[in-house]
This record gives C-alpha cells, structure tokens and sequence, in this order.
C-alpha cells in the first residue's frame, strides 16, 4: 500500500502582491460564511469580497513591513524535514503540504496525490490547539476535495489535536526557558508578567461546541505548570472584521492591563507553528508598541518551527498509521471535533463543561 501525508496549513501570501492578497482573504471569509447568513452562494462570495476589500489595506501594510509571510517557506522545510525522519524510520512514504488559503491549495494536492495513486492518505494539520475554523475545515476541505475526484477511492484517515502530546510540550516549555535565559529574564521576577497569546476564534464556534478556549486555557496550565510559572495571563489576537464577538480578552487590552505592575512582559505565541503575520507584526511591532505606550518592555518567544524535534514529533504521532497498530496504543482516539471515522486526536474524553 502506497500512503501519503500530507501537513495541512493556514497559508499566507509570501509576497505583499495586492491582487494576490485579495484572493486570500476572499477564501478566508468564504471560508467562514457560515458566521452570517448568505441565502445563496453568489451572495456569499459576494460578501466574502466585500470584506476582504475592507481588510485590504492594512494586512497590505503588515505584509509590506514584513516583506511577505515566511509561512509557505517554513512549511515547506517542515515538510521536507518530515519525509526524512520517516525515511531514517524505514518508512518509504510521500509527504506533501497544502494550504486552506494560498498556494498550493488543498484541491490541487488532492489532485496530485490522486494522479500519483496513492492508497492511503493520512491528514494532519500544524495547528497545535484544534479549531473549527482551522483544524476541522482543512481536513473536511481535503477528504471532500478527494471524494471529488472520480475513480479515487483512498483509505482516508486524519489526526486533529494533537497539543497533548507529551513531546509536544516538552518543546514548548524548553523553548520558553531557553528564551528567556538568553534574554536573561528572571520569569519569577515580579516585576515580569507572562502571556501566553492565542490566536482567537468567533464565539459562535464555542457555542456551537468547540472545546477550542478550554485546550487554550489546559495548554496554558500545563506550560505553565512545566516551567515554574504560578501567574500568568492569556490574550486572544482576534481579528473582528463582521461585527461578531470573538474571543476575550484580546492580548492586546491583557498587556495594557499590566500597567503600572511590572516592567516588562514576555509573550508566548501558543498557537502557532510558524511565524507569520500575527507574530511577526501583530506581536512584534503593534503589541510591542502598545506595551511601551504603558512602561513595559515586550519580549516574545521564538515559534519553534525550525526545532529538530518537531519532525520527530510528527512522525510518532503518525506511527501507528504507518506501522499498523492501534492509534488508542498512543492515547490517539476518535475524535469528537470531527466525529467522522478515521479521524483521531489526543482531546477524546475531555470532561464537560463546568
């Protein structure tokens, strides 16, 4: 049986190319039409346009003080680094990338998979903390893409959440300490202040049932709890462009509440697995200039999306897909996110809502 992985990404634009970045940002809003009501389709789009004309100009000037988003790079290498591994594993097996919202888009790699034959396709996205509007929809967007594809009938399984995963934060903890003692950074200073910032998510996703705000907050704890750390605060970077509720408190009012109680803030990107515009730029020099305008000094943690251990990571996660035993070995069970057979993650069981 021929198998192949592919790693399932957000995308960004890799050059501030407006008519290139307005593409992107349709998709993301036709992505999420759901949030509103469209009566058809057209109306949809025709929104998803308006909106993303709207939000234009500024994620321009973002993408221009950048030069363009390094994510399509570092996913590639991630991508890369990850055949290898399996390779020195023995595992002979074709890895691809895809992106819900550039190049190269999630249909054109089921395309490709499908023209290479492949028996078994085994979905994965570098979300760390599932997500509706992340996780789910690129697995969804895969499977469907392929049972579009006439004549191609593939085993199809896919791994969602995966932030528990032991080794996982392990390397976030050790990325944290490793930080802040180069920056030479007391964290039990209590004239330090710590926030781990997430990326948000609309609230109606939380009432419709994601768990989304509950793995941000254990993620945060256990981190937390792995590093030393009793205080620390968590900020959501929203991006509220329909005049919807997202998730609270944004990072942003969380850093400019630290006034006047430390001197400095170190920020944990949680969410990410690659830099990209919301750390790059929303972090590194919009929250960098709301926390001088209070007295603090900013200090964010590196993503570690180059760690040589990540490739490692990934591959044990996928090693019982590979080698044929049984995903509940590794504490990997149905997923209830994405209830659909086949699907897997770390997040099964989860108590109820308190």
């Amino acid at each position: 049986m021929e198998t192949g992985i592919v790693l399932l990404n957000f995308g960004e634009p890799a050059a501030p190319e407006r008519e290139e970045v307005l593409e992107y940002l349709t998709r993301i809003f036709y992505d999420n039409a759901s949030l509103e009501d469209a009566e058809t389709e057209d109306e949809a789009w025709e929104r998803s346009r308006e909106l993303a004309q709207r939000r234009l100009p500024s994620l321009m000037e973002e993408y221009e003080e950048i030069g363009g988003s390094p994510l399509q790079e570092q996913a590639t290498a991630q991508a890369e680094a990850l055949a290898e591994t399996l390779a020195d594993r023995g595992h002979d097996i074709s890895v691809y990338h895809a992106m819900q919202f550039m190049e190269p888009l999630i249909p054109d790699v089921a395309a490709d998979v499908a023209d290479e034959g492949l028996d078994s396709i085994i979905a994965i996205p570098i979300y760390p903390l599932c997500g509706p509007s992340t996780t789910v929809s690129a697995i969804d967007a895969l499977e469907t893409s392929i049972d579009d594809i006439d004549g191609y009938e593939p085993e199809f399984s896919a791994i969602t959440g995966w932030h528990r995963a032991p080794a996982y934060n392990r390397l976030r903890a050790e990325g944290i300490t490793e930080f802040v003692e180069e920056e030479e950074i007391d964290l039990q200073d209590p004239d330090t202040a710590f926030v781990f910032s997430a990326h948000g998510t609309p609230t109606k996703y939380l009432e419709d049932g994601s768990r989304y705000d509950r793995y941000v907050e254990e993620h945060a704890e256990t981190i937390a709890s792995m590093i030393g750390l009793d205080d620390y605060e968590i900020g959501y970077q929203n991006h509220a462009n329909r005049g919807i509720d997202w998730t609270e408190p944004e990072t942003e009012a969380v850093v400019e509440g630290l006034e006047g109680d430390a001197e400095r803030v170190v920020v944990e990107p949680m969410s990410f697995m690659h830099e990209q515009s919301e750390t790059l730029v929303e972090l590194d020099v919009d929250l960098r200039e709301d926390a001088a305008e209070v007295g603090l000094d900013l200090h964010r943690v590196p993503v570690p999306h180059d760690d040589p251990r990540f490739p490692n990571l990934l591959s044990d996660i996928l090693e019982p897909f590979l080698s044929g035993f049984e995903p509940s070995y590794y504490q990997l069970r149905q997923c209830e996110c994405r209830p659909e057979a086949g699907t897997y993650c770390f997040n099964s069981g989860l108590p109820p809502q308190q």
